[in-house]
């Protein structure tokens, strides 16, 4: 099968259009006729060799995907050849085809395009895992978002407005994209090239700070991110772009009972995923099939381009997901 290939770790220069072996799906897998996939963050750190994929995953890149239902493994019951899917892959999105677990899909609602679904489980359910479950966002309390053009970020203010309503909802982003990120439904939006956002935040409140931060930075935010917790806050931190380590000022944490919790997806067991999975699809895939939100894709490029998606990736010159068609 033809698939995206890594010459060592590096640039987008290391990767290339070439043969792979095809996956064979094994016991409760289902292999996928990839139509489309996505572009994440992490697969960009991982061609820079930075993030290994789990023990028995693909070394291929890409961690979801949306096409058909080629052939099942042992013992699957619920899915059969022909279904369209969406899946949420440990990797080998890049690819014509890929195994997913059959616990990790969801069936493709019917108004949704394959470039559409391939935006879906990587993103989307990042979204909802850190803010609703662990960030136990209810509706009415305020929420704090970093990064106001990705992929994570334009999904969480979606699923923000539709989960919890009533919610005052707080965005830092770049110049540019301050008014689509206004458009998209959040009330306050914070130049972080031009403002300090726990200022703002300080003067918007009146001092009291938000309930709950889903950041993405790391290390710079870390010290304002607390600072901008209201009493009880939690501060949920998916991603260290600005460096892993950082210093805490305990005694304020303290004080003001803030919790903070660390999160990545992709190592999870098998058995926790396929449970998040389900609550995913229980409480928000309705929302897909309505047309109550609809992802955001911002570019499509053909698999053999793989590198120029990712130059766009780190340039930030995009809004929402950038999409891989097969």
């Amino acid at each position: 099968m033809k698939a995206i290939l890594l010459d060592g770790f590096g640039g987008p220069e290391c990767m290339h259009y070439g043969e792979a072996r095809m996956p064979e799906p094994g016991a409760n897998q289902v292999l996928i006729r990839v139509a489309a996939t996505s572009v994440n963050r992490p697969d960009i750190i991982q061609r820079q060799g930075n993030y290994n994929p789990p023990q028995g995953e693909s070394e291929i890149l890409g961690l979801e995907v949306a096409g058909t239902v080629e052939s099942v493994g042992e013992d699957v019951t619920d899915w059969k050849r022909g279904d369209r899917v969406m899946a949420l892959i440990g990797g080998g999105g890049y690819a014509e085809f890929a195994v997913a677990h059959a616990g990790h899909l969801m069936t493709i609602p019917e108004n949704m395009t394959f470039a559409q679904a391939a935006c879906v489980c990587e993103t989307y359910i990042t979204a909802f895992l850190n803010l609703f479950r662990l960030g136990r966002l209810k509706d009415g309390e305020s929420a704090l978002l970093h990064g106001g053009g990705g992929g994570v970020n334009t999904a969480a203010i979606q699923l923000c407005r539709q989960l919890a309503p009533e919610s005052p909802l707080f965005v830092t982003a770049s110049s540019g994209k301050v008014d689509s990120v206004r458009e998209l439904g959040a009330q306050h939006v914070i130049d972080y090239r031009h403002s300090a956002f726990d200022e703002e935040i300080a003067e918007i409140t009146g001092g009291r700070g938000v309930d709950v931060i889903l950041d993405h930075v790391g290390a710079e935010y870390l010290q304002k991110n607390l600072k901008s917790l209201a009493v009880y806050g939690r501060l949920v931190i998916i991603g260290v772009t600005s460096g892993p380590r950082g210093e805490i000022n305990l005694a304020l944490m303290m004080v003001k009972r803030q919790q903070i919790t660390g999160s990545v997806l992709r190592p999870r067991s098998i058995a926790q995923k396929a449970e998040i999975i389900r609550d995913f699809r229980d409480r928000v895939l309705g929302l897909f099939a309505s047309g109550a939100i609809a992802p955001l894709v911002s570019h499509e490029f053909p698999l053999q381009e793989a590198a120029s998606a990712h130059r766009l990736m780190e340039t930030s010159g995009h809004f929402g997901k950038i999409v891989l068609n097969i």
